[in-house]
């Protein structure tokens, strides 16, 4: 079937107001997996589904370079990063981030999550919102396994920082502006760290993620400057404290859903990994990937030429009712004895994490998640009356209040 047209000469107004449901809802009422249209004037092309999803992955087939708006390059990734190459430069800093993701190099940054916010919990105000909280303890957690000194009022500037680059990712005008201002205070201050150890001094402990960054050469044997390195240190620092988001909405699951605890204290088979996968799985986190053609190719009866952009919903994709029986409905239990392909359980990318574009960072992300949902699991806590409105328009969404939490004790 080919790809249908929309009617309306662009569509970016749309896609504003309607959000992570943008994409799904349209291909519903066209019936297809995909559509063509204008965003932002650029002719794009919009698909969902594990199809999709593969199309859209396989390997040199496309760049994110002239993807991405700047409002969300300078506050997700900024110029330079892992995430804004391709060929032989992306495979050979892709591999140095996954070199941090092995089982024994993320398991003490999802144990030091855990005892944070297990520290927290032992000493909770009732009106404290958890996702205020869980970005503290992540950023602090953070910022020591990636290997980066932090006084007490440094750790409170990162948190503030990180948290306005995530919060402000989806939008533009002057928010977006504030939050790039502080992007830029937080890479003068690692570009500083950076400086010092090039000229000898030890601002990084040696074994430690910072310290293979400074020291990591490119494709084409050179080290990188201290502007790329402070990018990529940050770029280790956020998407951990983004995990935050992740985690709040995992609370207000085992809010809805108090059965799932139950499961969780009692280590039965797996439980705790099946809920988080369905957390991630239901959470509005990236609402869509976008990417440039790199190679033309054919697909759905359409050529793609070089430079053609195209739009993947990550969101919708792990809604598909084609993949997900009754998607809406939050069910850990559809992921016994599943194991997810590379493209049908996308919330933070597809493909391959070594080779593709696939968030490096998604294994720490499971384990942290799984460490502080073993923890709330085990605490006692209430959710007393607050609005858990969940905006699909705002991106990233989150439940209004944050999550406030009262009666709090660590060990129920």
């Amino acid at each position: 079937m080919p790809i249908p047209r929309a009617a309306a000469p662009d569509l970016t107004l749309g896609f504003l107001a309607e959000g992570y449901d943008f994409v799904r809802e349209r291909c519903a009422q066209y019936g297809s997996d995909a559509f063509e249209a204008r965003l932002m004037g650029t002719k794009t092309v919009f698909c969902v589904g594990e199809d999709a999803a593969q199309m859209f992955y396989e390997p040199g087939r496309f760049t994110r370079r002239g993807a991405l708006p700047t409002f969300a390059l300078k506050l997700l990734q900024d110029e330079g990063s892992v995430a804004t190459l391709d060929g032989e430069a992306h495979r050979v800093r892709k591999a140095l981030f996954m070199s941090f993701m092995a089982p024994e190099r993320i398991d003490p940054l999802a144990r030091a999550s855990a005892d944070g916010l297990r520290e927290r919990l032992a000493t909770w105000h009732d009106g404290a919102a958890l996702h205020d909280i869980l970005r503290e303890v992540l950023c602090r957690a953070a910022c020591e396994w990636v290997g980066v000194p932090a006084t007490e009022d440094e750790l409170e500037a990162y948190t503030h920082e990180t948290s306005a680059m995530i919060d402000e990712a989806g939008s533009f005008g002057p928010a977006n502006w504030i939050a790039r201002v502080r992007r830029n205070r937080a890479e003068a201050r690692l570009r500083d760290l950076v400086a010092a150890a090039r000229s000898g001094e030890s601002p990084f402990f040696e074994g430690s993620p910072a310290a293979a960054v400074v020291a990591h050469r490119g494709a084409d044997g050179a080290p990188l400057d201290e502007a790329v390195c402070a990018v990529e240190l940050l770029n280790l620092i956020r998407p951990i404290v983004a995990v935050a988001r992740f985690v709040t909405f995992a609370a207000l699951a085992l809010h809805r859903h108090p059965g799932h605890a139950a499961a969780i204290r009692a280590a039965e088979g797996g439980a705790a990994r099946r809920f988080v996968e369905e957390v991630r799985r239901t959470t509005p986190f990236f609402p869509v990937v976008a990417g440039r053609v790199r190679t033309p190719f054919t697909w759905r009866e359409r050529d793609f030429a070089q430079g053609e952009m195209v739009v993947l919903d990550l969101y919708g994709t792990d809604r598909d009712p084609r993949l997900y029986a009754d998607p809406a409905r939050f069910d850990p239990d559809r992921h016994l004895g599943r194991t997810p392909t590379p493209f049908d359980l996308v919330p933070q990318g597809g493909g391959d994490h070594f080779t593709g574009h696939r968030c490096a960072g998604e294994w720490l992300t499971i384990a942290i998640m799984q460490s502080l949902v073993e923890v709330l699991a085990h605490a006692s806590w209430r959710v007393p009356e607050q609005d858990l409105t969940v905006d699909l328009r705002k991106m990233p969404a989150l439940p209004k209040s944050g999550l406030v939490l009262a009666d709090v004790a660590p060990v129920r």
